[in-house]
């Protein structure tokens, strides 16, 4: 009899339907296993780190995305896993972009399973899992700056640097953590206590 790793599956969603349909329909392939599911982002950022999903999949509703914050940003240990989009109703194709793969409501076990596999293969691609996962000191310095709501001009003249060679270091920070928006690096900083809360407006 084969023996196959189980793949680790975390729900972020708050319907106990939802739930209980997702975790039915991948009973039925047995390299998946759902290992928890959570009504809210704050209850699973606690236990990421303990978990150790392959999977993460996340109802874009529960997230702040209003406030364009990025997934990734608000769940600090995600950067090994596929974060998924599990989508029940309509949500902007701007928000979905943040994620590596959509589920739909109506897909079926093997679209699921499907998908969460090529989620899985992209994470895996070295464009997404650079060598220097870290950010270098001057690194941090210019996101600090960029929470703080600093253009890249002043960035570039409080570090006597050029404007191209923060804008370089800003493409390495958005290659290495991952997020694009001014308010996901904002949260990021935050997270990473670069800044504090009382330095963003």
């Amino acid at each position: 009899m084969e023996s196959r790793k189980k793949h680790r599956v975390i729900l972020l969603e708050a319907s106990p339907i939802i739930v209980a349909g997702v975790r039915s329909l991948l009973s039925t392939h047995s390299e998946w296993e759902v290992v928890g599911s959570f009504p809210e982002v704050s209850h699973c950022q606690e236990r990421l780190a303990v978990l150790h999903p392959d999977v993460l999949l996340v109802n874009p509703l529960l997230v702040d995305y209003s406030r364009r914050f990025h997934v990734r940003a608000l769940l600090a240990d995600a950067t090994g896993m596929a974060v998924m989009a599990l989508v029940s109703s309509y949500v902007d194709a701007e928000v979905m972009k943040q994620y590596d793969g959509v589920i739909e409501i109506n897909d079926d076990a093997s679209s699921i399973v499907k998908k969460m596999r090529q989620a899985m293969e992209a994470r895996k691609a070295p464009a997404d899992a650079p060598d220097n996962y870290e950010l270098s000191e001057r690194e941090n310095e210019i996101l600090a700056a960029v929470a703080k709501g600093l253009t890249n001009k002043e960035i570039a003249d409080m570090l006597n640097i050029s404007v191209h060679t923060v804008i370089s270091h800003r493409k390495n920070i958005t290659r290495k953590t991952g997020i694009k928006t001014v308010s996901g690096l904002t949260v990021y900083a935050l997270l990473n206590n670069l800044i504090d809360q009382s330095e963003v407006e």
